[in-house]
């Protein structure tokens, strides 16, 4: 390629494989123009080369770049100054006569007169983590070559506008590691503009496309400033039309550039596309969709009854579809939302957990989804899932009856009509009703039967090595598996037991929720153990001022217990967080991933929490709270008995609460200890599965033993067995973690990729309030403290924690919080087990909580009623 040739490039000489030359807009409208069919405006790319080449021509704007890197998105005043300068610089520079020259061949075919559209194309744009559209600049209607060549500059000085250079700062994209091309494109003048969405922007639904369309030049309705039709399709029929009244359109005029004209109002109402036109348009859709293999956002106009395509990219905004290819209908529910753990995984974490599943479980995004579509076309099925999931999550289980009454993409089966759902042995179905009676000791032999079998797992696996590690953990999970019937049995009469008495109670006395309160301080709850453990924790190192201020300082050593023994008490410190990692140091923030950091890999994760606790809290706090929370329950215990005695058939009914609270006092500490004992196993594969990790990566087969996280669970079994691993695949998946964490995964998405969110369908409440689950009773007023993660920890008696979602590690802070409040959760997730036991109000499940409600900001929350007041 000579050097003119490498400046400027026609449209067919480009497809994708030339985005480093023509940028995301060049290699796109190359690979449109190579589609049959499919109408693309005539026109070339100046290249990247040639954008380099003005740089290197003013040195100025190099030590110019060096200061913008100094900057971050704060500077708002230097950071507006540099970038101004930058443009200045770059629009004052001279075209080389070679790059003039070949521009000019270029635009001599078309005739002097031709308008065009002159646009900048940058290398990062329309990536697949970020769309770059509306970052650089668009010229439309320029006429002539003087004309064409002062846009070209303007638009290589785009790159430094300031909402550019922000962009960048704020997805961590390098300013001189984008290069920018520009398009010269024969500009049309259509009487009807557009863009097309292979798929529902709102919705998701890659089955549908959404078309808006307004009279004039495209260019206003891409950027918001005119209204527009909205035609939805699918399958060759319109399905729904919004009609805008269209009172203003862009069009070119003939001096060059284009104006505001008002519509006339006859033609304000009128629709902007017939029927067959937008069926025509959803038909060159997916054309164009298929060519590029994902969901395409397209520009197009439409003159004289032709459609020209100007301009396609990615949709960076649709969650991804767990893969099925069996061409059936599918409905997913997230895994993650029931786990309270919404963040993406890595694959060997992902992998991981699936072993611990009962049922098949699929992958999206870096996380998980259960596929219930078989449930729900079945009567029974249905019917259980939906009670399951009322009590789990009600935003899942509204969701899926709005597509179950909807009836269009599961068909309800009649009850006579049999199922695979409906046909497996009904002894394999777990029991949700169950209320029998336990003896009370079955918690205690259970906890024991975990304990001796994580002790014989331990000594089992340091014995192993290389392929004999994979059999041990396969082998163990296995028998966790089968184990876990009888766990589900003592859980879930708990929780229907806790029900039992809300339903009858609020029937027969007029008081809700009063089994929120005979929960409060039950035995074996091992979370709840937890956070109080770490008040003792606190206690034992509250006397010691040279380890308090030690632990205070900035930048602790993950090595820091190592370095305490020198300090005046600090033995004593010592061995207090030793002993409370040593029955808690398995857990972590996101623990169900198993690749996140144990406490016991990152004590100074705990620091600011027993800071917390010192700071905050009194000594013995943690045997008063737990002795306060008993007497609570035996308090409402002995009230409610004796007000039952009171009612006709009095005797019967105190009889029966008897034997409910009970079951709930007997057997709810024991909801949290089935996850505890996954986690204590979870800690003792992953310690086995980095040693063999670090024999590869000293065999030179990793080139770091936590490049195996990467791999799935049986990839990394392959690898330790063959020795050799895919540094490509690891690559690419590294890429895909770092996408996925950005996203947001949907609580219910179909295999047509559409997202159903799911309502809280309730009357009667303040007006304002923002609407949740409500999981502990109780009605506090504080201050609101919104916190993303542990590290942010700083909490006072007057504060109500609001956050996505809380895990076991998240248990500590509840110790010194007023209230809780979160935008994942359900009745008998952790937060509200934990909640309740502490006798703290909590609602859970509010969509957007951390986004709605400001930090510092006074509210009223009301765990009875499930609501937020902002005060």
């Amino acid at each position: 390629m000579d050097t003119m040739d490498s400046l400027v490039l026609g449209f067919q000489a480009v497809d994708q494989t030339k985005g480093a030359l023509v940028g995301g807009k060049g290699a796109n409208l190359g690979e449109l123009a190579r589609i049959d069919g499919i109408h693309v405006p005539a026109g070339f790319c100046v290249t990247t080369a040639a954008y380099r080449l003005i740089i290197e021509q003013a040195p100025s704007i190099s030590a110019l770049l060096d200061q913008l890197a100094r900057l971050t998105v704060a500077d708002r005043a230097p950071l507006a100054s540099l970038s101004a300068q930058i443009r200045e610089e770059i629009e004052d520079t001279a075209i080389p006569s070679a790059l003039q020259e070949a521009i000019a061949s270029c635009l001599e075919p078309f005739g002097e007169q031709q308008a065009f559209a002159v646009r900048s194309s940058a290398t990062a744009e329309d990536l697949p983590t970020a769309s770059f559209a509306g970052q650089q600049d668009t010229y439309l209607n320029i006429i002539g070559q003087a004309a064409v060549l002062a846009h070209i500059r303007k638009c290589w000085a785009s790159l430094f506008t300031e909402r550019a250079v922000i962009y960048r700062m704020q997805h961590d994209i390098d300013h001189r590691g984008v290069q920018l091309a520009v398009v010269v494109q024969q500009l049309i003048f259509p009487q009807v503009a557009g863009i097309l969405f292979t798929a529902d922007p709102v919705t998701s639904n890659r089955k549908v496309v959404s078309i808006n369309a307004s009279f004039g030049l495209g260019e206003a309705l891409v950027s918001g400033l005119v209204n527009a039709d909205t035609y939805t399709v699918r399958n060759g029929q319109v399905i729904d039309r919004q009609i805008a009244a269209k009172k203003m359109a862009i069009c070119a005029v003939n001096r060059g550039g284009t104006e505001q004209q008002p519509v006339a109002p006859e033609q304000q109402q009128h629709p902007a596309l017939t029927d067959e036109q937008a069926i025509r348009l959803e038909r060159i859709g997916r054309q164009i969709e298929a060519h590029f293999g994902s969901p395409q956002d397209i520009e197009w106009c439409l003159m004289d009854d032709t459609v020209y395509v100007v301009q396609s990219r990615p949709i960076t905004t649709l969650y991804p579809i767990p893969e099925a290819a069996d061409g059936k209908n599918h409905v997913y529910i997230s895994v993650g939302h029931q786990q309270m753990m919404t963040d993406a995984m890595k694959p060997l974490g992902w992998s991981s957990w699936q072993f611990m599943a009962n049922a098949p479980m699929h992958t999206a995004g870096g996380r998980l989804f259960v596929d219930v579509a078989p449930m729900l076309a079945s009567p029974a099925g249905r019917q259980n899932i939906l009670n399951v999931l009322g009590r789990f999550d009600p935003l899942i289980s509204d969701a899926l009856t709005t597509l179950v009454e909807r009836g269009d993409l599961i068909p309800t089966l009649p009850d006579s009509e049999p199922n695979a759902a409906d046909s497996q042995p009904k002894a394999s179905l777990p029991d949700y009703q169950t209320l029998k009676d336990y003896d009370p000791a079955i918690v205690a032999d259970l906890i024991q039967r975990s304990r001796a079998a994580i002790a014989t797992l331990k000594q089992t696996i340091q014995t192993k090595s290389g392929p004999a590690v994979i059999d041990v953990i396969r082998d163990d999970i296995g028998a966790v598996k089968r184990s876990i019937s009888q766990s589900f049995g003592v859980i879930m009469t708990a929780m229907n037991a806790a029900l039992w008495i809300n339903e009858n109670v609020a029937a027969w006395l007029g008081e809700k929720n009063v089994a929120d309160t005979l929960t409060q301080s039950v035995e074996n709850n091992v979370t709840s153990e937890m956070g109080l453990a770490l008040l003792d924790v606190a206690d034992a190192i509250r006397p010691y001022p040279d380890v308090i201020e030690f632990l205070k300082r900035e930048n602790l050593p993950h090595t820091f217990l190592d370095d305490l023994p020198m300090l005046a008490g600090g033995q004593v410190a010592r061995g207090a967080i030793c002993g409370y990692l040593a029955n808690y140091g398995m857990r972590c923030a996101g623990e169900i991933d198993i690749t996140k950091p144990r406490w016991s890999e990152r004590p100074d994760t705990l620091v600011p929490l027993i800071l917390n606790n010192i700071d905050k809290m009194v000594p013995n706090a943690g045997k008063r709270k737990f002795e306060q929370g008993r007497q609570a329950a035996l308090t409402k215990e002995r009230t409610l008995l004796e007000r039952l005695i009171q009612l006709p058939d009095g005797t019967q009914k105190a009889a029966e609460t008897k034997r409910m609270i009970d079951l709930v006092r007997n057997l709810s500490g024991y909801r949290e200890y089935p996850k505890y004992d996954i986690i204590s196993r979870y800690f003792v594969y992953k310690q086995a599965l980095l040693r063999e990790a670090e024999r590869l990566r000293q065999l030179g087969v990793l080139s770091d033993k936590e490049d195996s996280y990467y791999l799935t669970f049986d990839e990394l079994a392959d690898a330790i067995r063959t020795q050799t691993v895919d540094y490509a695949l690891i690559d690419q998946r590294k890429a895909d973690y770092k996408r996925f964490e950005k996203l947001s995964p949907p609580r219910v998405i179909t295999s047509e990729g559409e997202i159903l969110t799911g309502q809280y369908r309730r009357d009667k409440l303040p007006v304002g309030a923002i609407v949740g689950l409500a999981v502990s009773a109780g009605v506090v007023e504080g201050r609101a403290r919104v916190l993303l993660s542990l590290e942010e920890a700083d909490l006072g008696e007057d504060d109500i924690l609001i956050t996505p979602f809380t895990d076991p590690s998240w248990t500590p802070l509840f110790v010194t919080i007023k209230g809780l409040i979160t935008e994942v959760g359900g009745l008998m997730t952790h937060g509200a087990v934990i909640a309740r036991e502490y006798g703290l109000p909590a609602i859970v499940g509010v969509d957007n909580a951390t986004k709605r409600i400001r930090d510092g900001q006074r509210i009223r929350l009301n765990g009875t009623d499930g609501y937020v007041e902002i005060l």
